[in-house]
């Protein structure tokens, strides 16, 4: 874990490999901090040397690494956030996480380097986040891409197993741990379809290792709201191209909240990826590189 330690972007060839994307080199890609506000600072990482094409997003529990792959097969210039309380991301004394505090954060990180995008993606978390900038920052959402996820998802939660929820039940677990090898273990089982590389890199990017020696992750517990269901209006508000990306092995977004998207944005295009989990970017970012080029191919 030395050369990680050292170079946080040294993995990046294994991404690369692990899904057959040809290496032409390291990419340009830093680690950027923007102030947004109350005293709080969010880190993103920005992907080449031009004014990015497309941010992105992540779910919650997740940081901007999880998109590393889907960046290196677009190989377009790129922004992507941590989330308030993810990743490098300052934490909120308040623990409020949701979609209307992560926009209102998001919103002067775009707008400091990545205002003229081509598109917004964002997943779970960050997809609600999306939806929410619509509405308060239309001006930096000119294409929205929505991964495995709905403002009805509060209502399918409930009901799913652990094994449904996959990765996103480790939340409810252990806050710290005495091994890395430990939380690669318990990831492993969370998400057994992915290789054992994918699986400790995505540890290895979500973690840190305590002054005592025990290992955390890298991300506050969440808290906030009583659900999305009134970020239903700023779908149907919406003036800008939106798709919606289904994971065809997840239970996150079922048909109905697939109808309703489209019902309230009619020009909004749904695509499945077969196999794919919650994370789909994960499961299958191949598939979703090829999503997002053709979204934003569309006027």
């Amino acid at each position: 874990m030395t050369r990680y330690e050292d170079d946080e972007f040294a993995l990046l060839r294994e991404n690369a490999d692990e899904a057959g994307i040809p290496w032409g080199g390291q990419p340009t890609v830093r680690r950027v901090s923007t102030d947004v506000g109350g005293g709080q600072k969010a880190s993103a990482l920005l992907w080449g040397d031009e004014p990015p094409k497309v941010v992105f997003l992540h779910g919650g529990a997740q940081n901007a690494h999880t998109w590393d792959t889907v960046i290196l097969a677009l190989g377009l210039p790129a922004l992507a956030v941590d989330l308030p309380g993810h990743g490098h991301s300052d934490w909120r004394a308040d623990r409020d996480y949701m979609a209307w505090r992560a926009a209102e954060a998001v919103d002067p990180v775009l707008r400091a380097w990545a205002p003229v995008a081509d598109a917004v993606v964002g997943m779970s978390l960050g997809g609600l986040t999306t939806i929410r900038l619509t509405a308060i920052a239309p001006d930096l959402v000119r294409r929205g891409v929505i991964v495995d996820v709905t403002p009805s998802v509060g209502l399918r939660q409930p009901s799913m197993t652990r094994a449904e929820r996959g990765t996103t039940a480790l939340v409810e677990g252990p806050a710290s741990f005495a091994t890395f090898e430990e939380i690669v273990k318990l990831t492993a089982a969370a998400a057994p379809h992915r290789p054992l590389s994918n699986i400790r890199r995505g540890v290895l990017h979500n973690t840190r290792r305590r002054p005592d020696g025990r290992w955390e992750w890298r991300y506050d517990r969440l808290s906030g709201g009583d659900g999305f269901a009134t970020l239903w209006e700023d779908v149907s508000a919406a003036k800008v191209p939106l798709t919606l990306v289904r994971g065809g092995a997840s239970i996150f977004t079922a048909d109905e909240d697939a109808e309703e998207f489209v019902r309230r944005s009619p020009s909004a295009q749904v695509h499945v990826v077969p196999g794919a989990g919650h994370s789909v970017q994960s499961d299958s970012p191949l598939p979703l590189a090829a999503i997002i080029r053709e979204a934003l191919a569309r006027s």
